[in-house]
């Protein structure tokens, strides 16, 4: 297993300086597990609630009550399905020298949950759990963890056919169970249709009157669908970066799905032969080097996907990733090849956007100089962290 010894100090950082902290994630991301691990490292008191369990629910009917006898560490797992919570940890997160601290795990964004934002504002801390990645795997893993995803249990699985199977499983209950849990009526053949459907438009720009049509619905309703999905850390969308270029900029957003495992299930991809001869193998190295960058710059220069953007010109010049960190502006291309050349559409990002760096990222195993300014580097260079 994987100790994530990265997430593990920014919680511990996290819950040094505020009296909550809700770490969440995707649904068997390894939260509980991260919890855990930092509950045993934790030199005090610790409590750890998993509010799924019947005996913990009723035992928390008066929440107020039931959590302030706790000092310590508490760990509240599965905080999404108990939102009469929020107001209780308001009231114990305000007492003098906060006897406790409150850690909860939850499988539903900010935006989900919008009474931890509104009772807790200025009291609680996010921090999100991705799937594995290469900083924590290793370069070795590249293409293991492209095809298998980031899920702990689908990365470790004893063969492809185990990997699959647990990504179906994972899928299906996903649809059946979660969803109805947050309280979404939506049936489970209708979002794993417009999911599936979704796994074809991986890497585009959203163009919701599109699937609209394709779907059978109204732009409304596929916007609340995908809405669903990037709140439940299913998809990942990257905003257009609008410079003052007077050109004609697109203003969709882009949309990836968050785990490139999935993506292949999705797509009915039960093995490397298959993802390589696939029509959409370009858009899923795609999605996966850009999730690898991002997550290797959120490590080195504490930048987030908010922070993340993709700039397209309606002539057809484009940069994949866009991003302003350290006082630079840095952009990256992600390329499917061992050998990228400089294009008429870096050189135009370069300029436009006024780019200290360009790293196109490759699948190759050499790094190589492409201009000033400009550079060739492979993905396994970005696993170190």
């Amino acid at each position: 297993m994987f100790t994530r010894e990265n997430h593990l100090s920014n919680l511990t950082a996290l819950l040094a300086e505020f009296p909550v902290v809700a770490l969440a994630g995707a649904r068997q991301v390894g939260k509980t597990t991260l919890a855990r691990a930092l509950a045993a490292a934790h030199p005090g008191e610790t409590h750890f609630l998993d509010l799924e369990d019947a005996r913990v629910d009723a035992r928390l009917a008066s929440p107020l009550l039931a959590l302030e006898r706790l000092n310590g560490l508490v760990v509240l797992d599965e905080a999404q399905l108990r939102p009469d919570l929020f107001p209780a940890l308001r009231v114990l997160a305000d007492r003098p020298d906060t006897p406790a601290r409150f850690l909860l795990l939850g499988s539903a964004s900010p935006e989900l949950m919008q009474r931890s934002a509104e009772s807790l504002a200025g009291r609680i801390a996010y921090h999100e759990l991705p799937g594995l990645d290469l900083s924590e795997t290793g370069a070795h893993t590249l293409d293991a963890l492209w095809l298998r995803g980031g899920f702990p249990r689908a990365f470790l699985a004893t063969s492809e056919a185990a990997s699959q199977r647990w990504r179906q499983e994972f899928i299906r209950t996903y649809l059946e169970r979660d969803i109805p849990a947050l309280g979404l009526r939506l049936a489970p053949a209708t979002l794993r249709r417009f999911w599936g459907m979704l796994a074809h438009y991986h890497g585009q720009t959203w163009n919701g009157s599109e699937l609209a049509r394709a779907f059978g619905v109204t732009e409304r309703t596929v916007r609340h669908y995908l809405d669903i999905l990037a709140g439940t850390y299913m998809v990942r969308i990257l905003q257009p970066w609008h410079a003052n270029l007077g050109k004609r900029q697109v203003k969709a957003p882009k949309v990836y799905l968050a785990d490139s495992g999935l993506l292949h299930s999705l797509l009915d991809i039960p093995d490397a032969s298959a993802l390589h001869g696939h029509p959409k193998v370009g858009a899923s190295w795609e999605g996966y080097a850009l999730a690898q960058v991002v997550r290797w710059l959120q490590i080195t220069h504490k930048v987030e996907w908010r922070d993340c953007y993709y700039w397209k010109l309606h002539t057809g010049a484009e940069l994949d990733l866009y991003v302003q960190a350290g006082g630079k502006r840095l952009g990256f291309e992600f390329k499917l090849t061992d050998a990228p050349r400089l294009t008429p559409s870096m050189r135009s990002a370069v300029e436009n956007l006024e780019l200290d760096q360009l790293t196109v990222v490759h699948a190759g195993a050499e790094g190589y100089p492409l201009a000033e300014g400009m550079e060739a580097m492979p993905l396994g260079r970005f696993a170190g962290g």
